[in-house]
């Protein structure tokens, strides 16, 4: 089966299409800039080369008419016909407690993703305006979406309440819903794969960390319990969010800054976390190019994000009464062999031994990191949360 996966940002669309059969990717891409001044669609060749293709797009659906276009173009498609494209299936980051996994997109659902925007305001509505430009291009080609959200529902109360009075969380259903699901889901799965581990029987803390993070805790093959909460704001310090802040320090700024909610928001958002406490960049590429010419505050906010790594790590040992696989992946998991190492030195505790040659060597690929004397067993699992949409795509559909 061709499914196309697209995953839709306020001024972005990044897209996948994968012939689940083979598992190959057979073109990839993404659109920048929608609604500005020289927005544009970068796509990768099978040779690996970019490609840049020059477009004023001043909404959705005319980057999704742009990329369909692209796939059937002479110079850069890989489809003879649109009508090759079996089925679409959708990142949608909220799916609040509607949803517990994929699902086949309907107008009920539709209306239930509508539901979930007051709580995810700078995502769902960009996921749904993906969803509709595909229903207008492509009317009789089904549609699927795969939540952020869907695999951290089986924690329990204890774990996703707030200890905010009741009726809170019976109004606006005000509670802890975790992030980067498909992606903890995928990689917890390909660990025990490529260890020959049964992944029900094992205790995993999965570390998706990038610019942006969460740590999640599986038990026996069901999420626990997750670092984000009822937004992506909360957990580990991010990129640009300030992850866990006393609520108390917020109000206080908020008076004395004089900030409205907007304002807040943007704070958290968008200004705190590396980017915040450097005063540099959220890229920690850049962040170690500071530190090496010196820059203290740079390396205050490299420390901070690593000790905080560690420290959910530690708390979600104890939440799981141990532990037997730690997973990393996103860009700076998969990549920053400096992280993993400061923070696996944290754990020793906890009898993790990972060989620090093989540490620095590993970059991007599936490896297991522990020595053979290691009471936890480390590995480096690349994610592949498009890959995931297309095969649950796939699933619902041959249902």
């Amino acid at each position: 089966m061709k499914v196309l996966v697209l995953n839709c940002g306020s001024s972005s669309i990044k897209y996948k299409l994968f012939d689940t059969a083979t598992k190959a990717v057979l073109a990839q891409g993404g659109i920048e800039k929608i609604g500005l001044k020289g927005s544009f669609l970068k796509l990768t060749l099978p040779n690996g080369e970019k490609v840049i293709l020059e477009k004023d797009i001043p909404e959705h659906t005319v980057g999704i008419e742009f990329i369909l276009n692209t796939l059937v173009s002479k110079e850069y498609g890989c489809l003879a016909s649109l009508k090759e494209i079996e089925a679409v299936g959708h990142r949608v980051v909220h799916g609040g407690e509607k949803f517990n996994q994929s699902v086949l997109i309907d107008k009920e659902v539709k209306a239930k993703i509508v539901e979930c925007i007051d709580i995810a305001p700078l995502h769902n509505p960009a996921n749904l305006k993906g969803i509709d430009a595909v229903e207008k291009i492509l009317p009789d080609v089904p549609q699927v979406a795969v939540f952020d959200t869907a695999f951290h529902q089986t924690m329990p109360a204890y774990a996703y309440m707030y200890a905010l009075p009741y009726e809170l969380y019976e109004k606006y259903g005000v509670r802890r819903y975790g992030f980067h699901g498909t992606s903890h889901r995928y990689v917890s799965r390909r660990a025990c794969e490529f260890l020959n581990l049964p992944y029900e029987k094992q205790r995993i803390i999965t570390c998706h960390i990038g610019n942006g993070g969460s740590i999640t805790a599986i038990k026996d093959g069901k999420s626990v319990d997750t670092s984000m909460g009822l937004t992506p704001v909360e957990g580990l310090m991010m990129g640009t969010r300030c992850g866990d802040v006393d609520a108390g320090a917020l109000t206080f700024i908020q008076e004395k800054e004089g900030l409205d909610a907007q304002a807040l928001s943007t704070l958290v958002n968008k200004k705190s976390g590396v980017l915040g406490i450097s005063g540099v960049s959220s890229d920690m590429r850049e962040i170690e190019s500071a530190i090496a010419e010196g820059n203290e505050r740079a390396r205050l906010a490299l420390t901070m994000y690593e000790y905080r790594i560690a420290k959910y790590i530690g708390a979600y040992a104890a939440a799981l009464n141990g532990v037997d696989v730690i997973v990393f992946t996103g860009g700076v998991g998969e990549n920053q062999a400096v992280t993993r190492q400061v923070v696996c030195d944290h754990l020793g505790f906890m009898g993790v031994k990972i060989d620090p040659e093989l540490n620095k060597k590993s970059h991007g690929t599936e490896v297991e990191l522990s020595t053979p004397t290691s009471k936890v067993r480390v590995v480096v699992i690349p994610t592949d949360e498009e890959y995931m949409i297309a095969s649950d795509t796939q699933a619902i559909l041959s249902k």
